[in-house]
């Protein structure tokens, strides 16, 4: 999970999400989940690594260009409402978050993720 904050000030965290699959040999999907404000702050706070998460919001797909030159399409959820299950057993006690300061965002809704 990533937190940074806009130039106005605006707290906005990136929180990655991976889920099985049924086929338990296919890799893991791989989600992000954009929350703002206060519910950014609080999943800093509380949300550790290997914590389960339910999730509901606006699926936005983002398109992207790996270090090889190939395309590919990564999955956001703006406006994400999460409800935190538990922690799990071999939980840090710090949350899973990183800080990253205002001069590394934009400001508004175009943040680059």
């Amino acid at each position: 999970m990533e937190l940074r904050r806009t130039r106005s000030g605006k707290s906005v965290a990136t929180i990655s999400v991976a889920s099985d699959r049924r086929d338990r040999q296919a890799p893991a999907l791989f989600v992000d989940l954009i929350v703002w404000e206060r519910h950014a702050e609080a999943a800093a706070e509380h949300l550790v690594k290997g914590q389960a998460v339910s999730f509901s919001g606006r699926f936005e797909p983002r398109a992207y260009t790996t270090s090889n030159n190939e395309p590919r399409v990564a999955l956001e959820v703006h406006d994400a409402a999460i409800e935190y299950g538990p922690k799990p057993r071999t939980a840090e006690t710090a949350p899973a978050a990183t800080v990253a300061t205002s001069s590394e965002t934009t400001d508004g809704d175009d943040i680059p993720f």
